[in-house]
């Protein structure tokens, strides 16, 4: 995403656009060889107390043992998720963030 401050996708310029398509396909790509999801969500979310405020991609793996295990898919299971508040630890954010660099050859 650009440095500069951007609220709505129409804002990005055709360079900044022209990139975005190739950057969320690699990043998914990573995530499914690494991880091997049954599916990999791609939602834009850019509101902060409902104005928007800043584009952020979250490409997020979702798994049926978390579909099973929350009984959701989809937003539903992006908001239990979130809702659980249960991040990884330190050490298996560090082993995923070097097996996504590998497979994005970074």
């Amino acid at each position: 995403m650009p440095i500069r401050h951007v609220v709505h996708v129409a804002d990005l310029t055709s360079r900044e656009s022209a990139e975005l398509g190739p950057l969320l396909q690699r990043t998914s790509a990573a995530v499914t060889a690494v991880l091997k999801p049954d599916q990999v969500y791609v939602c834009l979310w850019s509101h902060a107390d409902a104005v928007p405020g800043h584009l952020h991609f979250l490409v997020q793996p979702a798994r049926r043992e978390d579909m099973a295990r929350f009984d959701a898919y989809g937003p539903v299971l992006q908001l239990a998720m979130a809702e659980a508040n249960r991040p990884p630890g330190a050490a298996a954010v560090e082993d995923i963030y070097a097996r996504l660099r590998a497979a994005l050859g970074t």
